[in-house]
Formats: structure tokens, sequence, C-alpha cells
């Protein structure tokens, strides 16, 4: 718990500040206010005579500096965006040129319905302007919109592939080491090309944490890596704190991390013990606990943009998860082959029939 404290104590005041800064824009006058703030709270946090338990004057101090850090890293951010010329760096401009080609290749694979194309060129490129609006609104409807759009699930499909990729090179320390270099260089080029959003960025800094923690051998719980990350990127991005996207995917996480573990529990019996039947059984409900926590921390967020409810949201993740999970991999694989000149029809049926009962399930749900 210490641990989780400590980063608490920074990723929450710096996040406070920068949301001051950020929402009070360019104004004047909102910075004026919002900066009197600032010295309030942080005036109330040095007081002499302040008590709170648990605390003293190195966290308090803490807590201040992070608060003043966020205000600042914000208003710089600001000033920066005003001035700002768009310009793209040489890596940038590789990995949006690599993007490109994938979706030139996706294009040129002879795939019988058209929406097949479009649907996979969402879940791997991130664009989705193809898709047909009554597919669109199948998937907004049926609570499957974060299925479309690049996130966590995306890039954990692609780490998982890329690991069991680089398997082959053994097991020892150094090799441990830099495959986990490998697996971070090439999900961060992957993260680029898609064009490093603000959910998809989150789910590269949990897998370079999670990889920087295995090359020094520790464990960090799942609420650590969730603070670590968004203090990282709101460094890096500042403007991200008002991205729906950025918020969503930290409020799921949220939610896996301190609703989902209850939850889970809830289910009866000793895990260990448990039969094939009972294996399949836990894992419905794990899936449901799952999307019932993510459910009620982004729940709240996206009616306040979107002032809609998915009714069916177990449902749709029960059928929509386990199938872009089959639909990714076989798409690359399709994609890989296509690289090369060769299109082997069973492998588009293959990808083509997967991709079908996805928008037939979503379009099924959403009519209910």
């Amino acid at each position: 718990m210490k641990v989780e404290r400590d980063i608490a104590g920074i990723t929450v005041p710096f996040a406070a500040g920068l949301a001051v800064s950020i929402y009070a824009g360019s104004s004047p006058a909102a910075h004026m206010f919002s900066s009197l703030v600032i010295i309030s709270l942080i005036v109330f946090l040095t007081h002499p005579q302040r008590r709170v338990t648990g605390t003293g004057p190195v966290w308090s101090s803490l807590i201040v500096l992070m608060l003043f850090c966020g205000y600042v890293t914000g208003s710089y951010d600001i000033m920066m965006a005003i001035s700002d010329t768009d310009e793209m760096s040489a890596t940038e401009v590789i990995a949006s040129d690599f993007c490109t080609s994938m979706r030139k290749a996706i294009d040129s694979i002879p795939f019988s319905n058209a929406e097949t194309g479009e649907i996979i060129k969402a879940l791997i490129t991130g664009e989705r302007r193809g898709i047909p609006e009554d597919i669109t609104e199948a998937f907004r409807e049926s609570g499957a919109s974060h299925v479309l759009a690049l996130s966590g699930l995306h890039l954990g499909i692609i780490y998982g592939i890329v690991r069991a990729g680089l398997s082959f090179m053994g097991n020892s320390t150094s090799i441990k080491n830099i495959r986990s270099i490998m697996i971070i260089l090439i999900c961060g080029f992957y993260t680029l090309a898609t064009g490093a959003g603000a959910s998809i960025s989150r789910a590269f800094l949990f897998i370079a944490i999670g990889e920087y923690a295995a090359i020094r051998k520790i464990r960090f719980p799942l609420s650590v890596t969730m603070m670590a990350s968004m203090t990282i990127q709101l460094c890096i991005s500042p403007a991200s704190l008002k991205d729906v996207g950025f918020q969503l995917s930290y409020a799921a996480i949220a939610g896996i991390a301190f609703i989902f573990p209850t939850l889970r529990n809830f289910w009866p019996g000793d895990r260990k013990k448990d039969t094939l039947l009972d294996k399949c059984t836990r894992w419905i409900w794990d899936s449901a606990a799952m999307s019932i926590a993510c459910q009620i921390t982004t729940g709240p967020i996206a009616y306040y943009y979107f002032r809609s409810f998915p009714m069916h949201f177990i449902l749709t993740n029960l059928m929509a998860i386990p199938l872009v999970t089959l639909i990714i991999p076989a798409a690359l694989v399709t994609l890989a082959c296509s690289y090369i000149g060769w299109d082997p029809p069973i492998l588009i049926r293959c990808t083509e029939w997967l991709t079908a009962s996805l928008s037939w399930a979503l379009e099924t749900i959403s009519d209910m």
C-alpha cells in the first residue's frame, strides 16, 4: 500500500494542477482565477497549524510541488500549442508511411465484401472513415465503439503476437532483456504508425512499464502501473487530459484495478480445483465482471459526452472481444501474405467470415 500511496501523491496533485491549467485555456482571466486557486491550496497545504493524520511536512511539500508542476506544465503546453508548427519527426514520417502502406495492402486483398477490408483497416490501423454508417451505428448502439478505436485491446493482441513470435530467441537473462527491448521498440513503432492516440499510447506505456519491470525483476501492481503511466503521458502530452479517449481509457483501467477484483471473487469455489466446466463458467463470469467494472467507471463519462448508455454491454463484450482476438491475428497473417504477393483463399475466407460474424453479432445486439 505504501507504493500506491507514494505514486498517488505524485499523480493526483500533478493531474489536478494540470487540469486547472488545461481547462482554464488561454484566457488571462481564467488563468488569474486558477492561479489564485493554486496559491490558496499551497497556503492550505503548507500552513503550520494544519494537522492531517499520516502526513508530514515532506509529504505536504511533495503534494505542493506536484500541484505546481502540473499547473506549470499545462500552461507551458498551451503556450507551445499556440506557436506549434505541427512538424513531424523523421521517425513519425516513417511510421506514418508504414501505416499508409498497410492500408493500401489491406485494400488490395480480394475480399468478396468491401466492408471486411474497412473493418480490418479500423482494427489494425485505426482508419474508420470507410466503414458504412449502418455498421458504425450498430457498433455504437451495441456498446462496441471501443472495438473500432485503437486501444489496449488491440495493442494487447499485437503485443501477444510479437511476444510469441520472439519466443524462439531463448530464455536466458540477456536474451529476455533483449526481447523486452525489441517488444518495446516494435510496439512503440506501431503506436506511432497508428497516430499515437491517447488510448493506444496509454496501452504502450503499460507495456513499456511492464517490460521494464521484467528486466528489473520486479512486479508492479496494476494501480501503480496506471498512475505511473498517467503521469508519464501527461508530462509528454498535457493536452491528453481533455481527450475523451484518455479519460475513458484510464477510467476503464481504474475499474479493472479497483472494482473488478471484488466482483471477480463473488463467484464461489476454489479456482485451483475447478473442472473444465467450472473453468468455462468462471471465464464467463470473469468476463462479465470485467465488463461491469469498466462500465461503472466509464459509463458516466460516456453518457456525459455522448448521451447514451449501452444496455447490453455484457453480451456485447462476451461476443465482440473473443471475435476481435481472432480477427486481428487472422488479418495480420492475411496482410503478411498479401505483402509477398500471395492471397490464400482459405485464409481470406476465414478472415472474412470472422469479420462478418462480428458485424452480425453487433447488429443483432443493437436491434434488441
